[in-house]
């Protein structure tokens, strides 16, 4: 099993949270919006496996040492042509500070439990 922590906030203002949670899937590129797959998610997307975790960031504003974790979910379901992953949202509304750790972008992992930091996001 892997952990990922992905955003919500498409352009850093149109936040797609609720949306996803209502209907129980994450994305963070659609083609049909755009032609090309960007090289991050081509190589990390492929990776998401059922029965992975994944926890929604919001960054906190320029200079931020910090992310609010703003839910969790397991993967139940990954579909590689819409590139889009169905998940149950186990912990849908949830603000928990932990450390940037790198996590400026859309998709990071895959991360192991092994990681002190991991653990501090996933929580429950």
């Amino acid at each position: 099993m892997h952990y990922w922590v992905v955003g919500a906030m498409f352009g850093g203002s149109d936040d797609n949270l609720p949306r996803f949670l209502r209907r129980g899937y994450w994305y963070c590129w659609d083609p049909r919006d755009n032609t090309e797959v960007p090289p991050v998610v081509a190589n990390r997307f492929p990776r998401i496996n059922v029965g992975d975790r994944i926890a929604v960031k919001r960054l906190l504003g320029a200079g931020a040492t910090e992310i609010e974790i703003r839910a969790l979910g397991i993967i139940t379901d990954a579909d590689l042509a819409e590139w889009r992953v169905y998940v149950d949202w186990v912990v849908p509304d949830l603000s928990r500070r932990v450390p940037m750790h790198g996590c400026a972008g859309s998709l990071h992992g895959p991360y192991q439990d092994t990681d002190a930091w991991v653990r501090d996001v996933f929580l429950l």
